[in-house]
């Protein structure tokens, strides 16, 4: 079955860097589309960061361009959330997700607390 397992996340302090992992497996990694979401409390899941299978194009919410990087290694069967200048509002739970033969699949999150 399709698993998603998230990694990397932890406390830091503002400013700081952290990069998170999901690895996949169930499914062929190579042709679905990675996405990175947050859910800070109280708040509505968001889109943080996407990265298409083909040519690997990403896009990115406003509120993270020039500090996020999405990044995967299709022979690992990973993706990757390279996030730097953390900021307090940047606390969330980070969720991986692939879409993959019309469906989509979850991770099921990893805690990032930005905190000084």
């Amino acid at each position: 079955q399709v698993q998603l397992v998230e990694s990397g996340g932890g406390l830091v302090q503002p400013g700081g860097s952290l990069r998170l992992s999901c690895a996949a497996s169930g499914f062929t990694f190579g042709t679905a589309a990675m996405s990175w979401y947050r859910q800070a409390p109280g708040k509505e899941r968001e889109l943080v960061a996407r990265i298409r299978s083909a040519v690997g194009s990403t896009n990115y919410a406003d509120s993270v361009k020039g500090r996020f990087t999405i990044s995967r290694d299709n022979a690992k069967n990973t993706v990757y959330l390279q996030m730097n200048s953390l900021k307090l509002e940047d606390t969330a739970v980070y969720y991986c997700k692939a879409y993959n033969m019309g469906r989509d699949y979850w991770g099921q999150g990893t805690q990032v607390t930005v905190s000084s």
